[in-house]
């Protein structure tokens, strides 16, 4: 019940085109979902929204949100002119990552008063872009946590990189 972006569409292409390149064929329906739910999903390091406060004034929002980093919580604080940007705010100020939302979608993932949400976010994390994929029963949950996705995939990017540059590294 997931409706991805057109952007997202063409990032998660990329990715199936080189599980398919590898292994060779093609990806049944199940697959892809395993490789949709690896590749966006799965993201809940270094840093993981346990809960959050979020109120809102006139022009102002604010959110307090307990984030486990690397296994261990902590409050961080901020505020925007909404709870996303309040969230991006508390990041910035709490762990100094620049996050600038490129793109937002969202949607039920069915027609009932009980059905998940699912929130699909294209960010500049640190001036590089990652989609960010959260799902849950609510729409604030799941954009906050598509947010932070994208920070996960983020870092998980760079320290990829990382690892391939110092498997090159000449001691």
């Amino acid at each position: 019940n997931l409706e991805l972006p057109r952007g997202l569409q063409v990032d998660f292409a990329r990715r199936v085109q080189q599980i398919t390149d590898a292994r060779g064929g093609e990806l049944t329906g199940g697959e892809l979902m395993e490789a949709f739910t690896a590749h966006y999903l799965d993201h809940t390091q270094p840093y993981e929204l346990v809960a959050y406060t979020h109120s809102s004034e006139e022009d102002s929002d604010q959110i307090a949100a307990r984030v486990r980093v690397n296994g261990e919580e902590r409050v961080i604080e901020g505020e925007g002119s909404g709870p996303l940007a309040a969230l991006v705010d508390a990041f910035a100020k709490a762990f100094g990552i620049s996050i600038s939302i490129r793109d937002y979608h969202e949607h039920a993932m069915a027609a009932s008063a009980d059905a998940k949400a699912a929130a699909y976010v294209e960010a500049d994390v640190d001036e590089e872009a990652f989609w960010g994929v959260g799902v849950h029963g609510s729409i604030l949950t799941a954009s906050l946590r598509a947010i932070v996705n994208a920070v996960n995939r983020a870092e998980g990017a760079r320290r990829a990189a990382e690892t391939v540059a110092d498997a090159f590294t000449v001691g």
